[in-house]
């Protein structure tokens, strides 16, 4: 049975609501667990079709509304104009407990990579794969909430994007008509921030993680059609420093509907997202709609 959700607050936007609900999950161990949703005006006559945007390292449930909100309205607006509502989950669990969750800003609280840890210390709490893609749609439906989850499609910004993009690409029973990412980690277990997180949360580590949760590998072997929407920033000091790699998925992706956008002088910031925050909105309701 899903956990009930509690309604934290809500405010009008656009015409819309957007609202902040807690419940305990069960996916993370039973900790309380917070996410946003936005809900535009067309959800009071009938149910409307959702996006999931997964944030960045160190950021919370908050971080891609309310930051963004404040820059040209950036997601609301054409989430409202098209009819889409938009959930925001959390990055990770929130007080799990395990010993050096909190030592690095890269690993652990505000990191989950969102994928169901395997190593035991991080396996009771840190399966945010089977919360986004479960649980959250579970405790959706179970509170009545006026979304038609037939129609959800994803995005996400950094591990956000990298998750958006591995979300997508290894459900096996097509969840997501669509995927797009802002500067998403594409290679991760070339990179870094992807090893570090893989040897910590799994126990096959980076091995393990290949054929799960990686974009690059998942797009090689991908059957059927895609539907996905990458933008990043040349001036993105990450991508400078060989985190991000969309080329690498660029070239395992030939032959597949993937566009990859190279923004001349972005960054990695807010700044950037908001700029094509509409390009994105309004790409998934392309899917959405139909």
């Amino acid at each position: 049975m899903a956990a009930a959700l509690e309604l934290v607050s809500s405010n009008k936007v656009f015409g819309g609501d957007l609202r902040k609900y807690k419940f305990k999950s069960a996916a993370l161990g039973g900790l309380s667990a917070n996410f946003n949703l936005f809900l535009p005006s067309q959800s009071a006559t009938a149910k409307v079709p959702i996006l999931f945007y997964l944030a960045g390292l160190t950021c919370t449930e908050d971080n891609g509304d309310v930051i963004l909100l404040a820059q040209k309205g950036s997601f609301f607006e054409p989430a409202a104009a098209n009819g889409i509502a938009i959930l925001f989950p959390d990055t990770s669990p929130r007080g799990a407990g395990v010993a050096g969750e909190d030592d690095d800003w890269d690993f652990g609280t505000g990191a989950g990579f969102y994928l169901n840890a395997t190593t035991p210390n991080y396996a009771s709490h840190y399966q945010m794969l089977t919360h986004v893609t479960l649980e959250l749609p579970q405790v959706i439906e179970a509170a009545g909430l006026p979304v038609d989850l037939s129609r959800q499609s994803i995005f996400g910004h950094s591990m956000g994007g990298h998750g958006a993009l591995t979300l997508y690409l290894a459900s096996q029973t097509n969840q997501y008509r669509s995927a797009s990412a802002f500067a998403p980690i594409c290679n991760p277990i070339n990179c870094p921030w992807g090893q570090k997180a893989f040897k910590g949360y799994l126990q096959g580590g980076v091995e393990e993680a290949q054929d799960k949760y990686d974009a690059t590998e998942l797009i090689k072997k991908h059957k059927g059609p895609v539907n996905i929407l990458i933008d990043y920033g040349t001036g993105d000091n990450f991508y400078k420093q060989g985190q991000l790699l969309p080329e690498n998925f660029v070239a395992a992706a030939q032959g597949k509907d993937v566009t990859v956008r190279a923004q001349e002088d972005y960054d990695h910031s807010y700044y950037f997202i908001s700029t094509f925050a509409a390009d994105h909105v309004n790409f998934h309701a392309k899917f959405l709609r139909q």
